[in-house]
């Protein structure tokens, strides 16, 4: 049962006579407990809805198109409430953030709607045997999880919850039903990796061809571990290793089933001080949001939106100066795809500055942990130009605010200088850099004022 907060006006809904406050308990006799349910079973042509006005239960059948909306809202995306994680994993990211940011980012979730909604991992802890059924039934897929090894004991004790390595039998039941399995192993040095890791990659053969692809990354460590499980990083020798191992597993998987299947992080690349692999390697680049195969992805679509606006670049000539903020990791690769942009078109420069991340640590060198606080610190005292360029993937989903709390509002204004937020695309990232971008948001704090309750502060 979901409660009805609003109804579309000439929607199919409000025709039907469905109003706010009303509370949804069924679609063709099926109850509906969130999102996906009701997704699911709204996607057909004639629909009966039972629903609850006060104490009164009602009935309503609506005819519609296959996957038409009807018009109704709720309480909140999911239709309830976001599943949080029942794990104490000894390499949790969120443990690991300083106090005083703001609330949300302390929420760990762990739910499986999230997974088919936005990509988000999970390690299964959280399902029970009706809900694997129920992905099974509504077929949703790709599932995103979080393996980290197929070892139970090893499983249990990584991420502290005694179901964590029971739970690894739901795997064959996916992949048995046909739904794509995309996997992560994040590594901790000396506890999943070496002769664990080789027994993850072959435990995980075995669910091909549901077995879509398994990323494998570092566990990010910030200088906020004290009390917290002793992790040290990987050395550059150790990525290398690493990054070999993975790759001769790859190289079988190519050759027995015609995919690669197995892919290391771009950053164990980078800090191994090997060359990051090319485009085909990378295949569908479906680990793309988990750092595998970012670096090359961007700099490919780069190459292809350089020869498509071969003949625009020619007749682009007004000065323009800008800064480019990175990471530490990609910086090599930016400062190559900027000079290049600088070589093809007259009047414009370019200056790349690598932030170091002294909020949450230099071992964290991923340009989308960066904050706005590293960035004014780092920034201040230069000559900027026109405009700062920042990856878009530094700001929350909203797209208006920093990991630290700052908006872009208050970096321009405090620095002087607009500040423009570059997608994470290669083509974007060109477009922006050339300022023709109308889908990179530019935001301006210099030419307004603000008191002390600023339009600022609302965000943080």
């Amino acid at each position: 049962m979901v409660k009805i907060v609003a109804v579309g006006v000439h929607s199919r809904a409000a025709r039907a006579g469905i109003l706010p406050r009303d509370v949804l308990i069924s679609i063709n006799q099926r109850e509906i407990h969130d999102v996906l349910d009701y997704r699911f079973h709204l996607a057909n042509r004639r629909i009966t809805l039972c629903l609850m006005r006060g104490e009164e239960r009602y009935e309503i059948v609506i005819v519609k198109g296959e996957y038409d909306d009807i018009g109704l809202e709720f309480e909140t995306p999911l239709m309830d409430e976001k599943h949080s994680c029942e794990n104490r994993c000894i390499f949790c990211f969120i443990d690991q953030l300083p106090k005083g940011l703001r609330q949300t980012l302390y929420f760990k979730d762990d739910d499986s709607r999230l997974s088919f909604l936005h990509g988000n991992y999970v390690t299964l802890t959280n399902l029970s045997r009706r809900d694997i059924e129920r992905i099974i039934e509504m077929h949703i897929s790709p599932i995103n999880v979080s393996v980290h090894t197929t070892d139970p004991v090893l499983r249990v004790k990584m991420m502290r919850n005694k179901h964590a390595g029971e739970v690894l039998d739901y795997l064959r039941l996916l992949a048995d039903a046909g739904i794509r399995i995309c996997a992560q192993v994040v590594l901790c040095r000396g506890i999943n990796d070496g002769a664990a890791l080789d027994r993850t990659m072959r435990d995980l053969q075995t669910y091909l061809p549901a077995l879509d692809s398994v990323s494998i990354v570092p566990a990010g460590l910030t200088r906020y571990r004290q009390k917290l499980y002793p992790l040290e990083p990987y050395t550059p020798e150790e990525c290398r290793a690493i990054i070999a191992q993975v790759s001769e597993v790859g190289d079988r998987c190519v050759e027995a089933y015609g995919r690669r299947v197995f892919f290391c992080a771009d950053e164990m690349y980078i800090k191994g001080g090997l060359p990051l692999p090319d485009d085909e390697y990378y295949e569908d680049y479906s680990q793309l949001e988990d750092g595998i195969g970012m670096v090359t992805s961007m700099a490919h679509e780069f190459g292809m939106e350089m020869q498509f606006l071969a003949d625009d670049l020619e007749t682009f000539r007004p000065p323009r100066r800008v800064t480019a903020v990175t990471g530490v990791a990609a910086y090599a690769s930016i400062h190559a795809l900027c000079g290049q942009l600088e070589a093809a078109v007259e009047d414009l420069t370019i200056q790349v500055v690598p932030v170091i991340n002294r909020f949450f640590g230099e071992t964290i060198t991923v340009a989308g942990l960066l904050t706005g606080k590293d960035m004014l610190e780092q920034l201040s005292g230069r000559e900027l130009g026109d405009e700062i360029l920042i990856p878009a993937n530094t700001l929350r989903a909203d797209g208006d605010l920093f990991l630290c709390g700052m908006t872009p509002w208050e970096l321009s204004r405090t620095l002087g200088v607009p500040v423009r937020v570059c997608p994470n695309d290669g083509a974007g990232f060109l477009t922006a850099m050339l300022g023709v971008n109308p889908d990179a948001p530019c935001f301006d704090g210099t030419n307004y004022e603000c008191d002390n309750e600023s339009e600022d502060k609302q965000y943080e």
